[in-house]
């Protein structure tokens, strides 16, 4: 029988399991990487959960390990391969084909590589604010004001959208 803590790690994890699998690929080279480090975020989840007090949604407690698990993750890899690539973040408003409603691959492409070029702390607001989280909620899993955020994000839009216009 599954005791209280397996089954809130259990339904927070089917709730947001996709989100963090897209967090895990914005630090990760290839998926096979976003994969392996999807799996060390949900070891240290599990790890943690006897830590979780409450003081916010589990699911921000959540994004907030998975962040620290990959900021460490890309640490380790760059000092592995003794250069440091910095990441920035992006974002775009539509990424859909208006003619056939199918996400335009090539805007897509030029996307994720111009998030995985971006500073840390950028790709990290990028990533929580694509998953459509609000300034709020980015703020408190990053330890950052509201209004701090809202004017990385602009700064991250503009950045992103120089970017992808140059690939294309």
């Amino acid at each position: 029988m599954k005791n209280e803590v397996e089954l809130r790690f259990l339904d927070a994890l089917e709730e947001n399991k996709g989100k963090l699998f897209r967090i895990c690929s914005i630090y990760a080279k290839d998926e096979d990487d976003a994969k392996d480090l999807f799996q060390e975020v949900l070891v240290q989840i599990w790890k943690s959960m006897n830590t979780f007090k409450g003081g916010s949604a589990i699911g921000t407690w959540m994004f907030r390990v998975a962040l620290n698990v990959c900021l460490r993750f890309k640490s380790k890899s760059d000092k592995n391969q003794k250069r440091l690539i910095r990441l920035d973040s992006i974002t775009i408003q539509n990424l859909k084909n208006e003619e056939n409603n199918e996400p335009d691959t090539q805007k897509l492409k030029a996307l994720r590589s111009c998030i995985k070029k971006m500073k840390e702390a950028d790709k990290a607001v990028v990533a929580l604010y694509l998953e459509g989280m609000a300034y709020r909620e980015i703020s408190n899993i990053l330890g950052l004001s509201e209004n701090h955020v809202a004017v990385k994000i602009k700064r991250i839009k503009i950045k992103l959208s120089n970017c992808i216009n140059e690939m294309i």
